[in-house]
């Protein structure tokens, strides 16, 4: 085989141009936009955690972020900790809150499935809205890098740094000068967050039927209890997609996966 030889739509000469270090910071990189977002999100969580009727302690707050990293979960969670609600509701119901997890894992997997499980255990825990948002459009493009799990990697590894220092400043200020997250009005971080990761993901008409159908159904089933009504939510939107999908006309901006290329 030649230099000149072609793989897929890359020349083999393009994929040894490809370093682990050079799609580590690219994935760093692209990620920077998003952090805006997460930034006070962060900070709001530590500094919530920590005050209030029945603030958690600074350790207990570094601990979530540590060892739970899911920034809405740790919202709710500490939430319920402040209610007096039962460990095995507060585990339920964040379990629930997560499992959004598992559509992105089920999205990622035709990509990921050649990685070992020193791989895979890592990225799975270090798997946030942002960096899946990074992640999947790179490792949906056509190019030949050996290397895209180092992308994904260096988007983790900045989105986990970057989370447990600003839990870190939260719980300082929120020992240092006591208030209530609403009255910051920094809780809308995360609603901003959201919307500038779901956003430029829409690129096709099933995609906007999905998201159109998942936000209808949010504000429908609102009122459920646990956090219910976002699973709902996610379910209607994942099946008007599918049916969506094969219905509609397949728009320019498709991207093929691997199994399509395959076929």
């Amino acid at each position: 085989m030649t230099h000149s030889q072609t793989i897929g739509s890359t020349t083999m000469a393009e994929a040894q141009a490809y370093t682990r270090r050079g799609e580590f910071f690219a994935g760093m990189k692209a990620t920077i936009p998003l952090i805006v977002g997460a930034v006070p999100f962060g900070i709001v969580f530590g500094a919530v955690a920590v005050t209030g009727d029945r603030p958690l302690s600074p350790e207990a707050a570094m601990g979530m972020s540590l060892f739970v990293f899911a920034g809405s979960a740790q919202f709710i969670g500490a939430g319920l900790f402040a209610g007096g609600v039962g460990t095995l509701l507060i585990v339920f119901t964040t379990f629930i809150v997560n499992l959004r997890h598992a559509l992105y894992s089920a999205s990622l997997a035709p990509y990921m499935k050649h990685l070992s499980q020193k791989w895979l255990l890592p990225l799975g825990f270090w798997l946030t809205d942002e960096t899946y948002a990074v992640t999947i459009g790179r490792y949906a493009e056509r190019d030949q890098s050996p290397y895209k799990h180092w992308y994904h990697l260096g988007s983790a590894v900045l989105m986990y740094t970057n989370w447990q220092l600003c839990t870190l400043i939260g719980v300082i200020a929120g020992q240092s000068v006591p208030d209530d997250a609403a009255e910051w009005g920094l809780e809308f971080a995360m609603v901003v967050t959201f919307i500038g990761i779901i956003v430029p993901l829409i690129r096709t008409r099933p995609m906007v039927v999905a998201a159109v159908v998942a936000g209808l159904g949010a504000l429908l089933f609102d009122g459920l209890d646990n956090q219910m009504g976002l699973m709902v939510a996610s379910l209607l939107g994942i099946v008007a997609g599918y049916i969506a999908e094969q219905t509609l006309p397949v728009s320019p901006e498709h991207t093929a996966t691997p199994e399509e290329e395959s076929a």
